[in-house]
């Protein structure tokens, strides 16, 4: 077989000549219409090996297949940034003795150089690539399907990938975004303006009550009259599954209730799981025929293969390849839509929809499967909003209007840190793939969840970085006066600019983001404001920081507006304490 030459001059050698090649100017496309009928397609299923003359200290970022696994530091020594690796004794998506995968594309920095390589669709199959000897082999995930069957519904492509080089990584990932866009086109939410509002989870968990959404969108007005949506997170429903039955905490409804929101001139959103149900729901109980299997015929619970669920367990996983689970689906969201007023759906574990196992249409992968139950989902929503959550990743492609990248918040420095590093490793996909919610807002400590005022700090500058959702998890209530006022600040920054925040390199370290200048107006320039925003993280030393202009202008701090220290010749000087801290400094160059 002939090496693929991919158009930044990288060779690749096919690994199976019953596979048929095809490049298409980046793009790399695979066929195996041409393999024997009944053949299984292999969960690893090597497509290409690409070889790369690479150190083995070349910095490596890699993503996961579901939300919480990512990896950064080196191919000698990958870092897990996540908690919950795929490969973990809880998710167990493949061997933790196995060599380490990298799902959906994998980015290496050697030198002044970035390499990308990525799996551009995601229609039927979960593709990856691992790396040995200085070789990455690209593989997908064929759960055994059939191969007859599968070109029978779907034809005989598999997915498609590409290798980029360059020496800017935003250049390289808005190539990468637009092959995604091409292959998974946006939903419609991606280019409005993302949701500023307040989330009940992290202010009441799964007890939350009506009185408790009550009180808080009453705090909705003066200085945070700007926090429009209010979103009903997990505890309102009797059982998971049972999404259209109150908890004995609502027993007015969850309809009178959202119309109560709506009358206040705010925006309803709530939360679902839309792909699993607890034993004691009505679901389970009356249709044990929507489940998904094993290969004995008895039903699934998450457990027996994978992260079992956080609460109301076991988790039984509803089978989207039966088209009456679909109508199911789009009958539960179009109520919520059309009946009670829900304007944006928070859909969570939606992992669990890609679960192996046996389904109604026995050659339909996981990913298929839950592809389908997304659209029946997007079929009830119509217009209104989906936002993905515990999520897999690719499968998601063109079936979100936001994605979490990012961990659970905690008023914890550790997982302050963590979400920071998850969320900036992601925060190349807002407004190309999906608008981004880097999880909600907090500032204040609750029962049994506290930090320090400078750790508070560093989650607010991570949040300024991100443009993404904005969502206070806090009891509105309860806000101090250092709390209203960083909500009020990146409320501010969202209504002038909400794309992401530009890092120089993959540390992370130091941000920018420009925001437009009304004075422009009367000179005709096109001014802009840059803010700056420079990170440590666990582990590293205290430093300076030494920011610099190339025109004359003010340094001040964001948050405060004070004037900041200038260093020499107008450069400023931002000084970082050693492990987590951080710094947001603007540059308002001089008007003539």
């Amino acid at each position: 077989m002939q090496p693929v030459v991919f158009p930044c001059g990288i060779p690749a050698m096919p690994l199976s000549s019953a596979l048929q090649y095809s490049l298409t100017e980046n793009e790399l496309s695979v066929d195996f219409s041409s393999l024997a009928p009944f053949t299984p397609v292999s969960a690893q299923l090597p497509l290409l090996q690409i070889p790369l003359s690479l150190d083995s200290n070349a910095q490596v970022i890699g993503d996961g297949f579901q939300m919480l696994a990512q990896t950064a530091g080196t191919f000698k020594h990958p870092i897990d940034i996540g908690r919950c690796p795929d490969n973990n004794a809880s998710y167990r998506i493949y061997a933790l003795d196995a060599p380490k995968r990298y799902y959906n594309y994998v980015v290496i920095g050697n030198a002044d150089t970035f390499t990308l390589l990525g799996f551009t669709s995601c229609h039927r199959f979960a593709g990856y690539f691992e790396f040995l000897n200085g070789t990455m082999t690209a593989f997908i995930d064929g759960e055994h399907t059939d191969i007859l069957q599968q070109c029978h519904c779907e034809g005989g492509a598999l997915e498609r990938l590409v290798v980029l080089t360059g020496s800017d990584i935003n250049a390289l990932y808005q190539q990468f975004s637009a092959l995604l866009i091409k292959n998974h086109p946006q939903r419609a939410g991606v280019s409005q303006p993302a949701p500023i509002g307040w989330c009940s989870w992290y202010a009441y968990y799964a007890g939350v009550s009506a009185a408790n959404i009550q009180q808080n969108v009453d705090e909705m007005q003066g200085a945070l009259e700007d926090l429009e949506w209010v979103l009903l997170d997990d505890g309102y429903q009797a059982f998971m599954g049972d999404w259209l039955t109150p908890s004995d905490r609502f027993v007015g409804g969850i309809k009178s209730l959202i119309q109560d929101i709506k009358g206040k001139g705010k925006k309803p959103a709530i939360w679902m799981a839309p792909f699993i149900a607890q034993p004691e729901s009505q679901l389970f109980k009356e249709h044990p025929e929507w489940f998904v299997k094993t290969a004995q015929g008895d039903l699934l619970k998450a457990e027996d293969i994978t992260y079992g669920g956080w609460r109301c367990t076991p988790w039984y996983i509803l089978d989207t390849s039966h088209p009456d689970v679909c109508a199911h689906l789009t009958h539960v969201v179009r109520t919520m839509r059309e009946e009670w007023g829900v304007e944006l759906f928070k859909l969570d574990a939606n992992y669990w929809g890609t679960l192996k196992g046996v389904r109604h249409q026995v050659a339909m992968t996981g990913v298929q499967a839950y592809r389908l139950g997304m659209e029946a989902i997007s079929d009830g929503a119509g217009e209104a909003w989906l936002l993905g959550c515990n999520a897999p990743m690719w499968p998601s492609l063109g079936l979100v209007d936001a994605m979490r990248v990012s961990d659970d918040v905690e008023r914890q420095p550790h997982r302050f840190s963590q979400i920071a590093k998850e969320t900036f490793l992601r925060s190349w996909q807002h407004q190309r793939l999906w608008q981004i919610d880097p999880d909600c807002a907090t500032f204040i400590s609750i029962e049994g969840q506290g930090t320090s005022a400078d750790n508070y700090q560093f989650h607010r500058d991570v949040l300024l970085a991100c443009g993404g959702l904005l969502l206070s998890g806090d009891p509105l209530y309860h806000l101090d006066d250092f709390a209203r006022h960083s909500l009020t600040r990146l409320i501010a920054r969202q209504h002038r600019q909400q794309a992401a925040a530009v890092f120089e390199n993959l540390s992370y370290r130091h941000a920018t983001i420009d925001l437009d200048m009304n004075a422009g107006i009367h000179t005709g320039a096109k001014l802009k404001e840059t803010v700056h925003i420079v990170f440590n993280f666990h582990g590293d030393a205290a430093r300076e920081v030494i920011l610099t202009s190339s025109v004359d202008g003010q340094w001040v701090d964001y948050w405060t507006g004070e004037p900041a220290a200038v260093h020499d010749k107008g450069k400023c000087l931002v000084s970082l304490s050693e492990g987590l801290s951080s710094r947001a400094v603007v540059f308002k160059p001089r008007v003539i």
